[in-house]
């Protein structure tokens, strides 16, 4: 944290005893500092998602130009010669014996 600054705020009774219940008094910075910085977080991504800006650009991924379903392929291989084969793959090969 860059550095800390205290804030003066007013809280109704009824939540500050309900966030003492959950956390007790001397959880209470600790949880409100939590608490608001996953809302920071969540109301960024909202604001991000709501922009519309892209966030898959086809000349950040050039292995899948054109060519899709051959870099599966490989994928899939790499993953059984590496002893990773799928539990779907594993499923397949039961119902061919």
């Amino acid at each position: 944290m860059a550095g800390t600054q205290r804030a003066h705020i007013l809280i109704p009774s009824d939540l500050l005893r309900e966030i003492d219940a959950l956390v007790g008094p001397r959880g209470r910075s600790a949880f409100l500092l939590e608490t608001a910085q996953q809302e920071v977080r969540r109301r960024k991504l909202l604001r991000f998602l709501e922009s519309g800006h892209a966030t898959w650009k086809s000349e950040d991924h050039p292995e899948l130009s054109g060519a899709t379903e051959a870099w599966v392929r490989d994928l899939r291989k790499q993953s059984e010669r590496s002893g990773g084969e799928s539990k779907r793959g594993k499923a397949r090969e039961q119902k061919r014996k």
